[in-house]
């Protein structure tokens, strides 16, 4: 039923993968419930709007967590374990906002048959939201 993803041996550097979502204010609320973080920048729209954004905001960490289906679905897939990920955010994730998670293969460890990858987020308007790096041990 279940396919394991790729292995150390069939990932080659330059391989990607993607995953796109719409954010919107049942996630908001969902990531909220789940993390504990109900700061009003992202729940209290009449706080937002006295904010520099204007309005609510997402969490760094729910578009942050769009890498997760990414490496646990897609590439390496099924059986990936994740051992480090960088995220540096650079624009807001507004409520609406299509944010697609991209990753791309840009070394093999060999010591470790780890995997590193470049991370990219971007919005419907392919600007850059957030980027990063991820090491994963694919599935064996």
């Amino acid at each position: 039923m279940y396919q394991k993803g790729k292995s150390f041996l069939e990932i080659q550097v330059g391989d990607s993968a993607s995953f796109t979502k719409t954010i919107t204010e049942t996630d908001v609320y969902l990531f909220a419930g789940i993390s504990g973080d109900f700061n009003p920048l992202h729940v209290d729209e009449e706080y937002a709007k006295t904010t520099t954004f204007g309005t609510r905001i997402a969490h760094g960490g729910l578009a942050a967590s769009l890498l997760a289906p990414v490496l646990g679905m897609k590439l390496p897939g099924l059986g990936t374990v994740a051992l480090e990920t960088t995220t540096k955010f650079r624009k807001p994730v507004y409520f609406g906002d299509t944010i697609t998670c991209y990753v791309e293969v840009v070394e093999k460890v060999e010591r470790l048959k780890a995997v590193k990858m470049k991370i990219i987020w971007t919005n419907q308007k392919s600007e850059v939201v957030s980027k990063g790096e991820t090491l994963v041990i694919p599935p064996g």
